[in-house]
Parts: C-alpha cells; sequence; structure tokens
C-alpha cells in the first residue's frame, strides 16, 4: 500500500470528518432512528442501487413489514411483490431467510457482535460493519465503494479496489482511523463524502470539508484514484415472449426457477431466439412441445425491451396472441386476470412489457 496513515492528523480528520456530517448529512428515512433492522433492510436495499430510488421502496417495505417478526413470518410472494423493480432479487431471499433465523434463533434482536452477525445469510463484511457501527456504535469497519474511493484518495492507496483482497487494506485502514466515540457518523460521513463530493469523475476538492487531510489532492492526483480494472465484457442474449390470452380473458404466466437469475419471479412465456428459426414460430413450438400448450401470435411483435444486468444484456422480442386450447395449470403456471396479475412479483423488462401491450390494446 502506497500512502501513509501516519501522514494523517487522525484526530483532526475524524473532527473535521464528522463536524461536516453533523451539519450537513442528507435527511434520509432510515436514519430516523437507530434501529437495527431499519439500518439492515436499508444497507441490502442500497447496494448497487440509488439512494433516490430506494427512499420510496424503503417507506413502503416498512409500512409493509415494519418489524423483523413481520418479515419472518411474511408470505416470499408478497415480499417479492415489494421488493418488485429494485432488482438484484437475490438480496431480499437471503434478507428474509437471515431474518428468520434472528426470529427463531436470537429472539428477534440482531446480533451484535461480528462473530455472530456474519453468519447470517447475505449478510457480509460490509452489511455487518455497517449495522453494527450505525445501529450498536461498535467501530467495525464499513468499506464500500464510495469508502474505497475516498480513502484511496485521502491515504494515496494504489491497490486496484476492482480486486477482492484491496478490501482488507481499505479495512485495516479504516480500523486505524475510526472514531471509537461516534463509528456510527463516521462511517456514514465516509460513505457520505464518496456520495456527494468525493464522486468516481470530476470530485469536488474545493468543496471538500478534509481536503486539508487528503494526500491525493495534495500530489495532484485525485483524477488517477481510485485505481480499478474494467470488468470482463457483458453476454448478450436475445430472447422472444408473448402476452397470452385464453378465451376467458386470462392471461399465461410463467414462474422462473427456485435457483438463479430472477429466481421465483414470474414473467409472460419466454424462450431465447434461434437463428434458424423464426422467433415466432420458436415460441409456438416451445409452448407447444414443452407445455401442450397450442398457441396463436399476432403478425408482428407489439415491443422489443431491452434490459442491462451486471453480467448480460437481454434484448426481448414480444408478441401478443392467443391460446388455443384447454390449459392445464401446474405450479408453474398459472392463467390469471389483468387485476390477479398486479398481485405477482415479476421484473422490470415484463412489467414494460404489460404496460407496452394495454397501451397498444388501447390502440387498436
Amino acid at each position: 500500500m502506497a500512502g501513509s496513515i501516519e501522514q494523517l492528523n487522525i484526530k483532526q480528520f475524524q473532527n473535521d470528518l464528522l463536524h461536516w456530517f453533523t451539519n450537513e448529512q442528507r435527511d434520509l428515512p432510515w436514519r430516523k432512528d437507530q434501529d437495527p433492522y431499519k439500518v439492515w433492510v436499508s444497507e441490502i436495499m442500497l447496494q448497487q442501487t440509488r439512494v433516490d430510488t430506494v427512499i420510496p421502496y424503503f417507506n413502503r417495505f416498512i409500512e409493509n413489514f415494519p418489524t423483523i417478526e413481520k418479515l419472518a413470518e411474511a408470505d416470499e410472494e408478497n415480499v417479492l411483490k415489494a421488493w418488485e423493480g429494485l432488482g438484484y432479487y437475490s438480496r431480499v431471499r437471503n434478507l428474509q431467510a437471515a431474518v428468520k433465523e434472528v426470529h427463531e434463533s436470537y429472539g428477534g434482536v440482531v446480533p451484535n457482535t461480528p462473530e455472530e452477525i456474519k453468519k447470517l445469510k447475505g449478510v457480509g463484511p460490509y452489511t455487518a460493519g455497517a449495522i453494527l457501527s450505525i445501529a450498536y456504535g461498535v467501530p467495525e469497519p464499513a468499506v464500500d465503494g464510495n469508502v474505497m474511493r475516498v480513502l484511496s484518495r485521502i491515504l494515496l492507496i494504489w491497490d486496484d479496489i476492482a480486486k477482492a483482497s484491496s478490501r482488507k487494506v481499505f479495512e485495516e485502514a479504516v480500523r486505524s482511523i475510526i472514531s471509537h466515540e461516534n463509528p456510527s457518523y463516521f462511517n456514514q460521513a465516509l460513505m457520505e463524502l464518496g456520495a456527494l463530493i468525493c464522486t468516481p469523475t470530476s470530485p469536488s476538492c474545493l468543496l471538500c470539508p478534509v481536503r486539508e487531510h487528503c494526500q491525493a489532492f495534495h500530489e495532484g492526483v485525485q483524477d488517477q484514484l481510485p485505481v480499478k480494472t474494467k470488468k470482463k465484457s457483458t453476454r448478450h442474449v436475445e430472447l422472444v415472449a408473448a402476452v397470452l390470452k385464453d378465451h376467458q380473458g386470462r392471461y399465461l404466466i410463467h414462474k422462473r426457477p427456485e435457483q438463479g437469475l430472477l429466481a421465483n419471479l414470474w414473467e409472460f412465456p419466454t424462450v431465447e431466439k434461434s437463428k434458424l428459426i423464426k422467433p415466432k414460430d420458436i415460441l409456438q413450438d416451445f409452448m407447444k412441445h414443452e407445455y401442450d400448450i397450442h398457441i396463436q401470435l399476432d403478425k408482428t411483435s407489439f415491443t422489443a425491451i431491452p434490459h442491462v444486468f451486471s453480467h448480460l444484456t437481454w434484448d426481448i422480442e414480444a408478441y401478443s396472441g392467443t391460446i388455443e386450447n384447454e390449459v392445464k395449470e401446474a405450479g408453474n403456471m398459472k392463467l390469471v386476470t389483468a387485476e390477479e396479475l398486479t398481485n405477482y412479483a415479476f421484473p422490470v423488462s415484463y412489467q414494460k412489457m404489460w404496460k407496452a401491450y394495454l397501451e397498444s390494446v388501447k390502440e387498436n
């Protein structure tokens, strides 16, 4: 590790950072109190998701599941519906599994030691550190991307933050400089500084409350830090899907597998495209052979939906059509009315598809 903690006036750095956060912190709903459950929910929601996006989801989620007991006992379908649109659904499935464990094994009280809290499903070093420091005042590091970016500049750390091994470097740095009097505000202040001032590009150094302590600023290399190697290229998948209606006006929906991408969410029947077969034909053949469902699709698609994940992209060509025969509902296939359909949790791409379908029906 380049740079030096020895060059940092730790006490003055803590004072300047905490003074700024005390006066300038954003008014966020999970900061109303230090309830460990609410801190936990907010931190899981905030993973790879913007604060502005999270706020309404957090408020609705806490309204629906105000306590650990309520979330532990909730039906998974309702929990997924409350999360619908936030993405990365494994987060909420892990959260509910861990909350059930807290309810059953810890009397509904979130553990307050690193050893116990890290055993919970989906609680990694960052989430553990955030809950322990913010809710319980334990001086544990909570190192996310914002914190790594801030400290790489403050302490002139040239380790590649894309490498898992670098996290230890930053965790040790936080342990050396964290405020033991107010670890809650200290960790939140580092995150807030990274979100508002010490941004990935064009950091607002002139507004920075700890600029005097920043070794990268004094060296004039703040734009070169943090070091981060590029991700591997994403995989591209082309799909064809259909909104299918039976003679009673019900729509066919399909539940995705319990494991893997978007597990247990609902979708309209979908199949991967083939270069050899027309999109309409491949979907019709798939439904006939896989489910013994005979369908008739409209001549042209009514919309195309692109969707970007962290590791792959989808392009969905969507058709509307009718079901020609009697359908036997299975566990992963349901026929529902338009009103009932709103009770099921769908990925964002299929929500867009349904909206486009309704608009196309209205136009015709």
